[in-house]
């Protein structure tokens, strides 16, 4: 369809060139006559929590009436007059034609979706992205040689992913064992042995904890472990959502479900929690039979989290780097050398057998 959304560029009011967001600067630079314009949104703004029951229920009162992610749209470019398409949850994007930075607004603070809380400005350049990208690179001790020499080679591009944040105060009951590790003399003569043995006891509690901002990326086809692996995030620089912040990168919308990122929000809390009970119980090893969780006070945001993304070949694989444009942390998938897996196992080995010999001598 033709769109007739909100769609925003960003002209220089100097020069007429086009806008596009600097991170050194933290606000809309002219990259032609170095003009700079703050970001347009008021600073006492705040990013509301939102209540999640609540939303469900009004989303469970619209379902079927609003499509999850929007189609194909077109839009004319102002300033080429040339056609550009947004796709699916594409929503920011530059034009092909003449370069200019457009951003679909719209799709962003429609009423029959919702709206984005925040958005995460860049704080990394792209070089010094590249720079942490070099770094990772010689740091990886099982890539191959010819690898770790002549690096990563591709095009790094930025991107804002939505993300799903929630909040919840959780009170838990637990019942399990705490296992304490103790060792025994068996056998005699050549047979005698140390053996070790477990002494179980019961375990129970309560306890309480808040989860603030767990995050869940919206975005289908992302590379979660990636993306989790890119955690934390400096979410206390979060600014009020602004179509200004997007100029010049790819952004997307959300095109999974709310209800959906909850339940993978709460099988993070879970894990979590799981982990708490282990703690608590202690001894050397722990048997976790029950934990009863209540949850209260649910909250959410939805937010834009900014990401450099590259992708590479390496012989004839493709490979995913991802670097997290808030904080200058990498990971990516990479190439392993079966010869150096190969050689550490070897070594493993043959250390594993001098520590038995020299135990059989003791």
């Amino acid at each position: 369809m033709q769109a007739t959304a909100d769609v925003r560029r960003f002209p220089c009011e100097a020069c007429g060139a086009e806008l596009t967001f600097d991170v050194g600067a933290q606000a809309l630079a002219c990259p032609h006559c170095g003009h700079k314009r703050e970001l347009g949104f008021t600073s006492e703004a705040p990013i509301v929590e939102r209540d999640l029951n609540a939303m469900l229920n009004k989303l469970a009162s619209m379902r079927g009436q609003a499509p999850l992610a929007p189609g194909r749209r077109e839009f004319t470019c102002n300033g080429c007059a040339a056609t550009i398409v947004f796709e699916a949850s594409r929503t920011s994007d530059k034009c092909a034609f003449c370069g200019a930075a457009v951003v679909d607004a719209s799709v962003h603070e429609a009423i029959e979706r919702i709206n984005v809380s925040g958005v995460l400005p860049f704080g990394v350049t792209k070089q010094a992205a590249s720079e942490n990208l070099r770094a990772w690179v010689a740091s990886r001790w099982f890539a191959p040689n010819e690898f770790k020499r002549y690096g990563v080679t591709g095009k790094f591009n930025g991107i804002y992913l939505p993300y799903w944040t929630f909040d919840a105060m959780t009170d838990n009951r637990y019942r399990g064992e705490r296992g304490d590790h103790y060792t025994v003399r068996v056998g005699s003569g050549k047979d005698a042995r140390t053996e070790t043995r477990t002494r179980w006891s019961h375990a129970a509690g309560s306890f309480r904890r808040f989860f603030d901002d767990v995050l869940v990326c919206a975005a289908n086809d992302t590379k979660t472990k990636l993306l989790t692996a890119l955690e934390p995030w400096p979410l206390d620089k979060m600014v009020p959502f602004t179509p200004d912040a997007l100029s010049g990168y790819h952004a997307m919308t959300y095109d999974q479900t709310l209800e959906a990122g909850f339940v993978s929000a709460k099988e993070r809390i879970d894990r979590a929690l799981h982990a708490d009970v282990c703690d608590r119980i202690g001894g050397d090893v722990q048997r976790v039979h029950s934990i009863e969780t209540q949850m209260s006070a649910l909250t959410f945001k939805h937010v834009l989290l900014p990401v450099w993304m590259l992708a590479y070949k390496y012989g004839d694989k493709s490979y995913q780097v991802m670097v997290n444009a808030g904080t200058g942390e990498v990971q990516g998938e990479r190439p392993y050398s079966p010869w150096k897996i190969a050689f550490a196992v070897f070594m493993a080995l043959m250390l594993a057998l001098v520590v038995y010999g020299l135990s059989q001598r003791s």
